[in-house]
């Protein structure tokens, strides 16, 4: 289990009232929406991810979430996000989901993308600026997984 300090980008989302289950607890399809939106948020803001008109997209290859405690409506979860491995075209990140003011994750989890040409769908070399940026959130113990 990783605290806080281990992801070096947070986001903060809100969580809605359709994202509770019958259960009274968000249902775990949306901790996978959480991973998304972290993820596709950075790309867009920092790394310059245009995901209307690029010739590159990034799709889902791989995802897991490890479920630690239950998130409820309406609590806001600080997502945070790093990197573990940086491929020719893919990368591997790794997502934490804290409960505002909690140093203990909710749900841990990885996400594997792979870039590839929007038209052809083949895999693509990650582009330099999007590789500089993704460096930015190397895990900070250097270990690539």
């Amino acid at each position: 289990m990783n605290a806080r300090d281990a992801y070096p980008h947070f986001q903060t989302i809100t969580t809605r009232w359709k994202d509770n289950d019958i259960y009274g607890h968000v249902n775990n399809v949306e901790y996978y929406s959480y991973f998304d939106t972290v993820i596709n948020t950075w790309l867009i803001r920092e790394a310059g991810l245009d995901i209307h008109g690029g010739d590159s997209i990034g799709v889902c290859a791989e995802s897991h979430c490890r479920f630690l405690d239950s998130l409820t409506f309406p609590d806001c979860v600080d997502a945070g996000l790093r990197v573990s491995r940086i491929g020719n075209s893919s990368v591997r990140y790794e997502i934490g989901l804290f409960r505002a003011g909690s140093d203990r994750p909710a749900a841990e989890g990885w996400f594997v993308h792979v870039f590839v040409d929007r038209a052809e769908r083949r895999p693509l070399a990650i582009a330099p600026p999007m590789r500089a940026a993704l460096q930015q959130l190397l895990r900070a113990d250097g270990e690539q997984r």
